[in-house]
Formats: structure tokens, C-alpha cells, sequence
């Protein structure tokens, strides 16, 4: 009974990774605005309400949204520029740009389906095309579709450690192999977003060479204890700033 009972948890576990390759095949598709063919396993509807569903609590965490209307005024202008001078206006995303109160955490992020958040403490330091830069960057995460991909990247890994578990307990080794390929693809959603950003910026009459400025205030502000990059979900500023240089010469030559 043993063995058999053995035998079972194998084919069951098998079963379930097998499962889990099938439906990550049958879940690829081609970013119409990119051309890259992700892991996607929701809507663009669904992304809009996972946005929309959890921005306010994001906004709590970051002390609320910043009571100067004429600073979040600045915010959408400038957010709104790059929206309707881009691809981003042919997206079915819907986006919001929110200041956040936090003027200790120097911080930017997007949400599926389009809120786009920045604090107070990285606005302050920011001339227009700097905010533009910073921006740009996230509403490319939002086209790029990073989130969805990231959400279906760990249902994937999810389901492989379950069905290892259940085969041959090795959970703790597939889960291990999961967090390398999300650290890997984020590096790479990062780079992809400065990219998009650059393009959105000379579209909208920015330039683009304020991104750059924008990196060094990200390695300035993170001190001489910055964390390696391969142990960092974000590439080195110095690497990404040499992408940079590459996206505006390839941008500027069109």
C-alpha cells in the first residue's frame, strides 16, 4: 500500500505541473502596444477594477493623498500630457495620478489598470520634466502590463510548488526557483518602463535627458548602503542610465 500510495503522489503531483505548463501556454499573448508576448491571465477590465479596488487602501498606507490641490493639480497636468501625447490614450486603462502625503519615502508606482501614485517626498525634488520622467515610467508599467504578468507569473509558480510538494515535497526548492524568475522579470519591467518613459517624454515635448537626472536623485537618495544589484529588483541606476542614453538615441532618431 506503501508503494501504491507513493505512486498516487507522484501521478497527482506530475498531473498538477503539468497543468500548471498547459495553462501558462494557453495564457500567452502579444502586448498590442509593446509587441512583447506575455503570461497574462486577466482583462484589462480586471486589472482596471484590481486598481481601482485597491488604491485607496495604497494611498492610506502612504499617509493619504496630499491636501495641495494646486501641487496635485501639477500632477495631473503633467500626467494628462503624457497620457494624450502617447499610446497610452489608445489604451483601455483608465488613469489617475495621485501626490501622496509621505515626505519621508521617496517612492513612485502604478497599479493595474492605471492609478499612478507618487509621494510627496520624491515630488518635492522634481523640476516638471523630472515628474514627467518618474510618470512616464509608471504609466509604462501600466501599458507594459507588468502587474498582470507578475499576478500570473505567481499563480504559475504557486501551482508548480504545490504539485512538487504533493510529489515529492520540494516545495521549498521550486518556490526558490520561482522568486529568481520574478526577480528577473521585474530588472526587466523596470528597463522596459524607462524606455516607454522616454519615448512618452519626447512625444510630450519633455527631454528626455531629465530621466537621467531622475536616476541620480533615486542613487542619492538611497545612500551608500544601496543594495547589490543582483539582490535588488531594480537594476543598478548606473546600468539603467546607460539604457536610458540608448532608448533617446534610438527615440530621437525617428
Amino acid at each position: 500500500m506503501r508503494r501504491s500510495s507513493w505512486k498516487i503522489r507522484i501521478f497527482i503531483g506530475l498531473a498538477i505541473v503539468a497543468f500548471a505548463f498547459i495553462q501558462r501556454c494557453s495564457s500567452k499573448e502579444e502586448n498590442p502596444y509593446t509587441g512583447r508576448v506575455q503570461t497574462i491571465n486577466m482583462s484589462p477590465e480586471q486589472e482596471i477594477a484590481i486598481g481601482l479596488q485597491s488604491a485607496p487602501e495604497i494611498a492610506r498606507e502612504f499617509g493619504g493623498l496630499y491636501p495641495d490641490q494646486n501641487l496635485q493639480g501639477r500632477v495631473d497636468q503633467v500626467g494628462n500630457r503624457l497620457v494624450q501625447n502617447s499610446i497610452a490614450r489608445e489604451t483601455p486603462y483608465q488613469y489617475e495620478f495621485h501626490l501622496l502625503a509621505d515626505d519621508q519615502t521617496i517612492n513612485a508606482f502604478a497599479l493595474p489598470g492605471g492609478p499612478v501614485f507618487i509621494t510627496y517626498a520624491l515630488f518635492k525634488q522634481l523640476n516638471e520634466a523630472q515628474l514627467a520622467a518618474v510618470l512616464g515610467h509608471e504609466i509604462g508599467h501600466v501599458i507594459g502590463r507588468h502587474s498582470a504578468e507578475r499576478i500570473a507569473e505567481g499563480d504559475f509558480w504557486k501551482t508548480i510548488s504545490m504539485g512538487a510538494s504533493v510529489g515529492a515535497d520540494a516545495g521549498d526548492i521550486v518556490g526558490s526557483i520561482g522568486q529568481n524568475t520574478l526577480l528577473k522579470n521585474g530588472r526587466g519591467d523596470e528597463l522596459e518602463s524607462d524606455d516607454l518613459g522616454v519615448l512618452f517624454m519626447i512625444q510630450s515635448g519633455y527631454d528626455p535627458y531629465e530621466m537621467i537626472k531622475v536616476m541620480e536623485i533615486l542613487k542619492a537618495s538611497s545612500g551608500p548602503n544601496r543594495v547589490p544589484e543582483f539582490q535588488s529588483t531594480h537594476p543598478d541606476p548606473k546600468n539603467r542610465i546607460e539604457k536610458i542614453k540608448e532608448a533617446i538615441i534610438k527615440y530621437k532618431g525617428q
